[in-house]
C-alpha cells in the first residue's frame, strides 16, 4: 500500500510538470490561432479582438491557471476552430484509434510470443534460425512499408486479393460493427506484425535465458519434458518481463497507429492532432497532447504495478528501501 500511495503521488506530481511543459512550449513556438481565424485580411483590430474574445491577450499564468482548473474539472476548453468542445472531439477519433491500438497489439501478441517460444523450443535448427532471422527482418521493416504492401495484396478495388477495405471508415461509425472492424484490420496487421517481431525477439532472449535456470532444471528432473517445462516454468517465471515489454509496445504503437492512421485515411487521433497543429489551434493542441502524454504516464505505472504483482520480490526490495 505504501508503494501504491508513492506511485500515486509520483503520478501527480508528473502530469502536474507535464501541463507545465506543454503550456510552456506551446507559447514558445510561432504561429497565432486569432490571425488563423481571422483570415489573411484581416485588421489588426479584428485580430486583437479576436485575442481578446479567446483570452489569449490575458498573462500567461492566468492562461496557465484557468487551462489546469479546467482540467481538474474534466473541461479541456473548446476548440476554436470546430468549435466543439475538446472533449468531445477526442472522443470521437478516439473511437477509432484506440480500437486500432488494441486490435494491434493482439496481433503482436498472438504472433509474437507463439513464434518467440518456437524460435527456442523447435526440434528443427533450421526451423530456429528462420524465425531468428524473421524476428529482426519484422522489426527493421516500417509500418509504413508494410501498410503499403497489405494494400497491394489485400486492399479492395487495389490489392491482388481484394477482400478488406483499405480507405477510410464507414460513415456511421461503429453502429456499423463488421464494416468498422473490417477498415481496421489491415492497419492493425501492419502495426501489430512489426510490433510483433520485438516482442518476438525479447519471447525468445527471455526462454533462453530461462533455459539453464535451476527452475526449469528442477522440472525436468520431476518428471516433465523440456517443452513442458520451458512453457509451464520458463514462461511463466519470464512473464514480468514479457509484460513490461507488452506495455512499452503499447505505448509505442500510439504514435506508431498516427503513422498509419494517415496511409489508411482513418480519421483517428492522428489526424486530429495534425488537423490542429497546422490550424494553430492552441486550446484543442495543448489538451490533446497532454492526454496523450498522461496515458503514457498512467500506462507506465499500470505496467509497473502488474510487474510487482507477478513478481512479488520486487515489493519486498521496495519494502526494505522504505
Amino acid at each position: 500500500m505504501r508503494y501504491l500511495i508513492r506511485r500515486l503521488v509520483l503520478f501527480v506530481a508528473a502530469l502536474f510538470g507535464l501541463s507545465l511543459l506543454v503550456f510552456v512550449t506551446l507559447r514558445i513556438l510561432p504561429g497565432d490561432v486569432a490571425s488563423v481565424m481571422a483570415g489573411t485580411n484581416a485588421t489588426p483590430a479584428r485580430v486583437a479582438a479576436l485575442r481578446s474574445q479567446m483570452g489569449l491577450d490575458r498573462s500567461y499564468p492566468q492562461q496557465y491557471a484557468d487551462w489546469l482548473s479546467g482540467l481538474m474539472h474534466g473541461n479541456m476548453g473548446v476548440s476554436a476552430i470546430s468549435g466543439r468542445s475538446v472533449s468531445s472531439q477526442v472522443g470521437s477519433h478516439a473511437a477509432i484509434t484506440m480500437p486500432l491500438i488494441v486490435l494491434s497489439l493482439i496481433v503482436a501478441l498472438g504472433v509474437g510470443v507463439p513464434l518467440g517460444c518456437q524460435a527456442v523450443l523447435a526440434a528443427n535448427s533450421r526451423v530456429r534460425g528462420v524465425l531468428h532471422i524473421l524476428a529482426i527482418v519484422g522489426g527493421a521493416v516500417p509500418a509504413l512499408w508494410g501498410g503499403l504492401l497489405l494494400i497491394m495484396l489485400f486492399g479492395r478495388g487495389v490489392g491482388l486479393v481484394g477482400i478488406l477495405p483499405s480507405q477510410g471508415f464507414p460513415d456511421d461509425g461503429w453502429r456499423n460493427p463488421v464494416a468498422a472492424l473490417a477498415s481496421l484490420i489491415l492497419p492493425a496487421i501492419a502495426t501489430g506484425l512489426v510490433a510483433g517481431a520485438a516482442i518476438m525477439r525479447y519471447t525468445r532472449a527471455c526462454l533462453i535465458s530461462m533455459e539453464d535456470s535451476d527452475a526449469v532444471a528442477m522440472a525436468m528432473a520431476c518428471g516433465m519434458m523440456r517443452r513442458q517445462a520451458m512453457l509451464g516454468v520458463g514462461l511463466r517465471l519470464s512473464a514480468a518481463q514479457l509484460v513490461s515489454v507488452a506495455g512499452l509496445t503499447f505505448a509505442q504503437m500510439v504514435t506508431g497507429v498516427m503513422v498509419v492512421e494517415s496511409l489508411f485515411n482513418l480519421p483517428g487521433l492522428g489526424a486530429m492532432l495534425i488537423g490542429d497543429v497546422g490550424n494553430r489551434d492552441l486550446v484543442a493542441v495543448q489538451s490533446e497532447l497532454f492526454l496523450l502524454a498522461a496515458f503514457f504516464l498512467l500506462l507506465g505505472v499500470l505496467v509497473d504495478m502488474l510487474h510487482h504483482a507477478l513478481d512479488p520480490r520486487l515489493g519486498e526490495q521496495s519494502e526494505e528501501r522504505g
